[in-house]
């Protein structure tokens, strides 16, 4: 997925003079000069197609996607460090890692935003077990409306029983939410929207794939502590004069190599590492 716009030079300057008097009445006569510039960025964002299954919130390593709920799904927030891990983990690929380049050209006198989807590899995951406690069940469909597969669909007490000799129940002659376990892929949404904890789902997650690895220059290293001090996840400390990586923990968040004021870490892909 890729979208390209594009903004007028007049309208850009336009936008910067009215802001500008937003932030100050006392401005004069306030001109504007940009020059030719571009800019690279990243941010991840969550579709609507979102269902409700937290796995993305469980496998967050800092803390910052939001829960979700009947109403709303989860969302980034601004604490996010572009790890990627959520895009590995979200079961129905509905969360997306976008780089952003915006780019003034003089000859043209115009400004270009452009949009590019990165694609990310995805963990492994699958079902191992789930069931359901009929019990509990107190009739809300919030499992059947949100499952991506729709592997729950209702069936008759009677149909349920013949169809698995595990179940044992005292219902009335009813319809109960019934689990087709071929369709089911593991998300959990069904097991995290119940709110009598009546689904117990068993799933298989696997590894984080390392896509990119930090690089270090330990001769460029002027020790000022700021890769210590900014990694979130506690990964990357100075040890005398040299930066030591613990790699196990390291999510590959570039935050240590954007804040080196001297270049000495650099997050590469791996097909960029010789």
């Amino acid at each position: 997925m890729e979208m390209k716009l594009k903004k007028q030079m007049k309208n850009l300057q336009k936008e910067v003079v009215l802001k500008s008097v937003d932030l100050n009445d006392d401005i004069g006569d306030f001109e504007v000069n940009i020059g030719a510039y571009e800019v690279e960025d990243k941010f991840i964002t969550i579709s609507p197609r979102c269902v409700r299954c937290d796995l993305c919130v469980e496998e967050c390593p800092v803390d910052a996607i939001s829960h979700s709920n009947i109403v709303k799904r989860s969302r980034i927030q601004d604490n996010c460090v572009k790890c990627n891990i959520c895009v590995q983990t979200c079961p129905i690929s509905c969360i997306y890692a976008m780089g952003t380049t915006s780019a003034i050209n003089e000859k043209y006198d115009d400004v270009e935003y452009q949009l590019k989807e990165i694609k990310v590899p995805h963990r492994v995951l699958r079902m191992e077990n789930i069931s359901i406690d009929r019990k509990k069940c107190e009739d809300c469909g919030n499992c059947i409306r949100f499952c991506p597969t729709n592997a729950i669909t209702l069936k008759n007490k009677s149909i349920i029983e013949a169809a698995d000799d595990t179940t044992y129940f005292e219902l009335e002659d009813k319809d109960y939410p019934y689990i087709e376990k071929k369709l089911c892929v593991g998300c959990g949404s069904c097991a995290n929207l119940c709110n009598n904890g009546g689904i117990i789902l068993e799933k298989i997650l696997g590894p984080v794939i390392v896509t990119k690895n930090l690089c270090i220059d330990q001769n460029a290293c002027v020790q000022c502590y700021l890769c210590e001090e900014t990694c979130p996840v506690d990964a990357i400390k100075l040890d005398g004069d040299k930066v030591v990586l613990d790699d196990d923990k390291c999510i590959r968040c570039n935050v240590c190599s954007s804040k080196c004021p001297v270049n000495a870490l650099n997050l590469k892909n791996l097909s960029d590492i010789e």
